[in-house]
């Protein structure tokens, strides 16, 4: 089931988007975040009207997803970018999938007409996803980023909504 996430969630979100800072490529950023940054930033979300959706199965907290701005540009309003995290133990169950189809159409229905993905180059599961959804490769940022000892990636996607 996909839900609006509430502060209760946030544990269970801080632990899936800690796993991904520690062990993938999905996030550029090295340090852990804490509860205290994660209900902040839900706050901040919910104040500039952006969604964040829980994907929940039997009351566990499965995934996660997000959009917000772009750029942070007048000019860019009616673009967004997305976030969809899913938890290591429900990986391989169509999730991200679901949680991603519900931010387009949510994004859609909010007026947007452009979402945006910026992918590390080597995630070929979150590229083989976007696709899936029409999304269309615009180009990549060589050596953007350094993680794990190595220079990494970033591919851009982005799908019309309108």
């Amino acid at each position: 089931m996909i839900r609006h996430a509430t502060q209760n969630d946030l544990p269970k979100i801080l632990d899936i988007y800690n796993h991904a800072i520690l062990n993938t490529t999905a996030i550029y950023t090295y340090e852990k975040t804490s509860l205290l940054e994660r209900k902040q930033w839900l706050m901040e979300k919910e104040k500039q009207g952006y969604p964040v959706f829980i994907f929940e199965i039997d009351g566990r907290v499965a995934g996660f997803a997000t959009y917000g701005p772009f750029r942070n540009f007048a000019a860019y309003q009616f673009t967004v970018e997305h976030s969809v995290y899913v938890s290591p133990y429900f990986r391989h169950m169509g999730i991200g999938e679901k949680l991603l189809s519900h931010i387009i159409d949510s994004a859609r229905s909010e007026g947007y007409k452009t979402m945006v993905a910026g992918i590390d180059s080597e995630n070929k599961g979150s590229i083989y996803l976007h696709k899936k959804f029409n999304f269309k490769y615009t180009g990549t940022l060589k050596d953007v980023g350094y993680k794990f000892n190595k220079w990494l990636d970033l591919d851009f996607y982005q799908l019309l909504l309108k």
